[in-house]
């Protein structure tokens, strides 16, 4: 059922979608996908309800994967942040910090460990770096987790990172995307929500 004002109603149960967003929801794998424009504000709160309902359903970790911030134009093949990348980085420790992060997943290139450095500082976590190439050992590691997690990765890992997580929706990240943060709810069937977080 349509809601003008606020978006769409859609999914199992009418669930609402509400200030500004869009909801959807794929029935094949009982995946629910979505994807909300907002103020930084709204974020945390949208978060905390996230976790609520999880807490509520089953304990199951929840998984975050975020792509690198914007990285420098000088540096070669492994330049540090810019200066938006380090403001991003900074934007998602404060979107994460009550999301009880225990560890963190990085790869060898100084990008990734730079944007997760102000949420595993946050955490109290040591990141753990695993080869960008090597996605079949940070899958086995994700698999075994006992709290929730944040990965930092490259819009060419992240598509099959998720698909090894059996998200069956296909994920295509545009270069020029650094904005987005794949919330997966891991259970029987998981549940993929693309949240935006622009700043």
């Amino acid at each position: 059922m349509a809601d003008g004002q606020t978006g769409r109603w859609l999914g199992r149960g009418g669930a609402r979608c509400s200030e500004k967003c869009e909801a959807d929801y794929s029935g094949n794998r009982d995946i629910l996908l979505v994807q909300i424009f907002h103020t930084m504000k709204r974020l945390p709160f949208i978060l905390s309800i996230l976790f609520a309902l999880t807490a509520a359903a089953n304990a199951a970790p929840v998984i975050f994967v975020v792509r690198h911030g914007e990285k420098a134009s000088t540096g070669g093949n492994d330049p540090d942040l810019s200066l938006q990348g380090q403001k991003r980085a900074e934007a998602l420790a404060r979107i994460l910090k009550d999301s009880e992060i225990t560890s963190v997943f990085v790869t060898e290139f100084k990008r990734t460990h730079e944007t997760a450095a102000p949420t595993a500082k946050a955490a109290h976590a040591s990141p753990i770096e695993i080869s960008a190439k090597d996605a079949g050992a940070l899958v086995e590691k994700l698999r075994a987790l006992k709290g929730n997690a944040l990965v930092v990765g490259h819009g060419n890992t992240i598509p099959d990172l998720l698909k090894a997580l059996w998200i069956a929706t296909p994920v295509n990240i545009p270069d020029d995307d650094y904005a987005e943060i794949f919330v997966v709810l891991v259970g029987d069937p998981p549940q993929l929500l693309r949240l935006h977080y622009p700043f």
